[in-house]
């Protein structure tokens, strides 16, 4: 038997998700990051340049590197399946494409920079993990801790490293998870 017919396409949303980011990478390699700066970042331009609405989307396939490529996707990888499980890659998919409008207008209005990467998408999969074996009337514990750790974190990284990694994308990022979660669970009630 063939054993690569062995191997199943088994969470479609989060290995598409990285394989096109994969794909931009390679492409930003090839036009030495052009193609990061003319679509896969985001930052302030002009409301008459058409390609700034595509790239309030877009940023979140850009990685300047592999390592932050691996990065995100380690993570992506990881928790991605159980949450194409829980909650339907449709689903999924509309989360993905709300926290990266959501991040990509944030960082235009508070940044002067350019932004790219998908750490909103991981840390908006991060919170929504948490709510993934949430009863009725409970809140789990595991969540609490979570959003207080990941959000004082956060937090405190922004005022005391001086470096060029979006913490507000982060904790944006993770609050969309953490809408989505409750969202999804009172819609299961």
């Amino acid at each position: 038997m063939n054993p690569l017919k062995r191997i199943q396409y088994n969470a479609p949303v989060t290995l598409t998700f990285a394989l096109i980011s994969l794909l931009v990478l390679g492409l930003a390699s090839i036009t030495n990051s052009r193609s990061n700066e003319l679509l896969f970042s985001v930052y302030r331009a002009p409301l008459t340049d058409p390609l700034m609405y595509l790239r309030l989307f877009l940023h979140a396939l850009g990685h300047a590197n592999m390592a932050h490529y691996f990065n995100n996707f380690m993570i992506i990888l990881l928790i991605g399946p159980m949450l194409e499980e829980k909650y339907c890659g449709k689903w999924i998919v509309i989360m993905i494409i709300v926290t990266a409008f959501v991040t990509g207008i944030l960082h235009v209005i508070i940044s002067s920079n350019a932004k790219l990467g998908a750490s909103g998408i991981v840390f908006m999969m991060i919170l929504l993990g948490s709510f993934a074996n949430m009863q009725r009337g409970k809140i789990p514990l595991t969540l609490i801790l979570a959003i207080s750790i990941f959000i004082g974190r956060e937090i405190m990284s922004a005022m005391t490293l001086d470096n060029n990694i979006a913490y507000m994308s982060h904790i944006v990022g993770g609050l969309c998870g953490a809408a989505f979660g409750f969202i999804a669970n009172k819609n299961e009630r």
